[in-house]
């Protein structure tokens, strides 16, 4: 497995490039993401969002279309992709797929499974692939999405966090929506702290 990373837009989203026996996995595609995909993306099979915030849904139409291939989302979030509820411009995109809470796909051989940790977005999930974790906005090197836009909701927050501490035991290596990358038992001990804010 091969990972590539950039930081898109005004908000330095990271879009992720996952490569697997000459076949890519293209994750949070963000604003003005389109030429670096296209560019570096072997032989890609699908795009997969972590939610449904426009940084990192941008440019999923442009692509879906562009290489002709699916885009998953967390089905609670899907309805951010056609609504713009965030009143940015995004364009819309109808996903292919709406993904389900534990649920592992399979794109031309290329495996991964979704599981859910609202709080941030009802559908906010992280993205697992083999041993590598990508958590989009659920976890950042040092904190937490935040709980305080639309649609999230600091319970369900708080529910997540001691789900992922209570299941997550293996120290994989977490690449994360914004900044650097962390690990499971970083993110442990640091999500730990946070149960006592929220």
């Amino acid at each position: 497995m091969t990972i590539i990373s950039k930081p898109m837009g005004a908000y330095a989203t990271n879009c992720y490039i996952v490569t697997i026996n000459d076949k890519s996995l293209i994750i949070d595609p963000g604003m003005g993401a389109s030429d670096w995909v296209i560019k570096n993306a072997k032989n890609p099979v699908a795009i997969l969002n972590t939610h449904g915030h426009f940084d990192h849904v941008w440019s999923n139409g442009e692509l879906k279309k562009a290489l002709n291939i699916p885009v998953y989302i967390p089905k609670d979030d899907a309805f951010m992709l056609l609504n713009d509820p965030f009143s940015q411009g995004t364009p819309k995109c109808e996903a292919s797929v709406l993904a389900e809470d534990g649920m592992e796909y399979d794109e031309q051989g290329l495996k991964f499974k979704f599981i859910h940790f609202a709080g941030h977005t009802p559908g906010t999930s992280v993205i697992l692939i083999d041993n590598v974790i990508f958590s989009g906005d659920f976890v950042f090197k040092g904190s937490i999405g935040r709980v305080d836009f639309p649609y999230s909701n600091p319970q369900e927050m708080k529910k997540s966090i001691e789900k992922f501490i209570k299941n997550f035991h293996q120290n994989m290596t977490i690449y994360s929506g914004h900044g650097e990358k962390t690990t499971v038992d970083e993110a442990k001990e640091m999500l730990k702290g946070w149960l006592n804010y929220l």
